[in-house]
């Protein structure tokens, strides 16, 4: 797929949004930016509702593809999930496909398979122990519930429609990891940008999903699907796992939140402050 130019980046006001609106220029994006929240310091932002489907539409209009990032990243009263998750990003397709964008980067969670035990033994796994793509789904939370739906939309869209999605289950992108399970699912801002890029310019891609995260020594996922698309992540957490583990020790099988990829949303998930 030639590098598309323009891209609406939804989100944008958001902690992933501001990363990459800082970091995705330097690949020659010029990005346009939408959020339900103004922008700091970019004027000419987009200040939207994903419910509103006037404003959505122009926002999507003559845009070469779509990095979506908005709505809500914790978990949250179904009713809020279904507003913002569920029926946002049916809003954000239908807009894509009525002005003829080919392609949406689709941000999806590995809490959408929260509930798959994570692999056990020594760092590095065996690939054969990694968990795939094609595993279950299994979410963890609303929240989860709501990226499961997202996956099978953009499915849905690439079958019907022929609009091309990558869904990217991403990890946990902040500029270092906080937590010793973050050490296997760790994005670098960085590495984001990266697989971002690969995901926007891959030929071919149907609808490809993929786990967001750097090449990690602790990696729990496959990362197969990412590298297919021309991803070469450059980072790994492990030079922060020794102060991490000093602090936090190390993870225990018998503690459910360790136990599984979702960490504590499995049974103590972060609630969406607003």
């Amino acid at each position: 797929m030639p590098a598309p130019r323009t891209v609406l980046l939804t989100g944008a006001a958001g902690g992933l949004g501001t990363l990459m609106r800082e970091l995705l220029p330097a690949y020659g994006y010029e990005l346009r930016l939408l959020d339900l929240l103004p922008v700091e310091g970019e004027p000419d932002a987009i200040t939207a509702d994903l419910a509103d489907k006037e404003a959505l539409r122009e926002a999507v209009r003559g845009v070469d593809a779509i990095i979506h990032l908005a709505g809500i990243s914790l978990e949250a009263p179904f009713e809020k999930i279904l507003r913002a998750n569920i029926e946002g990003t049916y809003h954000l397709y239908e807009a894509a496909r009525q002005e003829g964008v080919p392609r949406i980067v689709f941000a999806s969670s590995n809490h959408a398979v929260g509930f798959t035990p994570r692999p056990l033994g020594d760092p590095p796994l065996d690939p054969g122990a990694l968990i795939p793509v094609g595993t279950p789904r299994r979410p963890d939370t609303f929240y989860g519930l709501s990226k499961s739906f997202g996956e099978d939309l953009a499915q849905f869209y690439w079958d019907k429609y022929g609009l091309e999605t990558v869904s990217v289950r991403i990890g946990s992108c902040f500029p270092e990891p906080t937590s010793v399970r973050m050490l296997s699912v760790w994005m670098s801002p960085a590495d984001g940008a990266r697989l971002f890029h690969a995901a926007l310019t891959a030929e071919d891609v149907g609808h490809t999903v993929v786990y967001g995260s750097s090449a990690n020594t602790r990696l729990w996922w496959d990362l197969t699907t990412a590298r297919a698309l021309g991803y070469a992540p450059r980072d790994d957490s492990e030079p922060y796992a020794e102060k991490l583990i000093a602090e936090q020790g190390e993870l225990d099988p018998d503690n459910e939140a360790h136990a599984c990829l979702g960490g504590h949303f499995v049974n103590k998930p972060p609630i969406w402050p607003h």
